[in-house]
């Protein structure tokens, strides 16, 4: 069963950003369950670049607002970190914005499709969403300048959270932001990426010896995050080799499986989808090889109780 679970919904939206180096601010939505992510943006003279847009035009709409309460500069840039409709879904509601990302961002939100809640997740009100894909893409990598402060946008140069993440490293601050490679409190997500390939993006990660992160949702962090998640996809890896041998199915060994100290991260019904994914490499997948997301979910749904899985967005 899920680890986390409310009773009614949405949360609220956060009034103010954190401000992680000078002109540099992080937008913590609080709790960082499904559909609740994180964004950032940067303040220059003569325009902001944002890092994600929300999943509901609500939530984007508060971001906006609060990117105006700290400047009135135009949002000249809007980078996504990878296609998930959390930090995507919202892009419409830059229409002045230079959209960029990974080239595989567009073709994951053209395949995703428009928001929908039914029947895998509770109802949730998204607005007038309209897929705003990014229109200037990379392959590699791509350079932003906020006056002389450089951004490095990276993809990340495997599946690991999707098969088209890219993180945004500011080197003169030291700072991070991971995107979904990295969560904070929840459970990570691996169904549309893959297990090795994920653990090897840590390994990258690991390189920048980042002062501090902001992950794809939850509170902000350092590098202890990172172990944090490396630990729980060792985990996943090595209990997926087992019940595989036992010839286990995912759904059987979820079932099975005593969490120990991972049992406090929320959406904790994401262990079905990793152990499908787990064992798909053991099966001799290519990391990101495309799933059965609907079967995939709907005994996330079974593994919860039967309850779509809770979004409170």
């Amino acid at each position: 069963m899920s680890s986390h679970r409310h009773d009614s919904g949405p949360l609220p939206v956060p009034v103010a950003p954190t401000e992680v180096s000078d002109g540099i601010f992080a937008y913590i939505q609080h709790d960082g369950t499904w559909w609740i992510n994180n964004t950032g943006f940067l303040v220059g003279s003569n325009g902001i670049v944002a890092i994600d847009s929300c999943a509901t035009t609500a939530r984007t709409t508060a971001l906006l607002n609060t990117i105006a309460a700290v400047s009135d500069q135009p949002i000249r840039t809007l980078i996504n970190t990878h296609h998930h409709g959390d930090h995507t879904f919202g892009n419409y509601l830059f229409p002045g914005a230079t959209i960029v990302g990974h080239e595989g961002v567009r073709a994951g939100m053209r395949a995703w499709g428009a928001p929908k809640s039914a029947p895998y997740w509770t109802d949730v009100d998204w607005g007038p969403v309209e897929l705003a894909p990014p229109f200037l893409t990379y392959t590699d990598s791509v350079r932003v300048y906020v006056d002389d402060v450089v951004c490095e946008v990276q993809y990340i140069g495997t599946p690991a959270h999707t098969t088209n993440d890219s993180i945004v490293w500011i080197p003169e601050r030291r700072l991070l932001f991971s995107g979904d490679l990295l969560f904070n409190g929840g459970t990570p997500f691996l169904v549309q990426g893959s297990l090795s390939g994920a653990r090897a993006a840590l390994t990258t990660l690991r390189a920048f010896d980042a002062e501090t992160i902001v992950p794809g949702h939850g509170p902000i962090g350092g590098p202890d995050l990172i172990e944090s998640v490396d630990a729980y996809l060792a985990f996943v890896q090595q209990s997926a080799r087992a019940g595989h041998a036992d010839g286990l199915t995912p759904l059987e060994l979820a079932y099975q499986l005593d969490l120990g100290e991972f049992s406090a991260l929320s959406d904790s019904e994401r262990i079905v989808g990793n152990l499908h994914r787990a064992y798909s490499e053991i099966g001799g997948a290519a990391p990101g090889t495309v799933l059965d997301a609907a079967t995939i979910l709907g005994q996330m749904v079974e593994f919860n109780g039967g309850h779509p899985l809770t979004c409170l967005a």
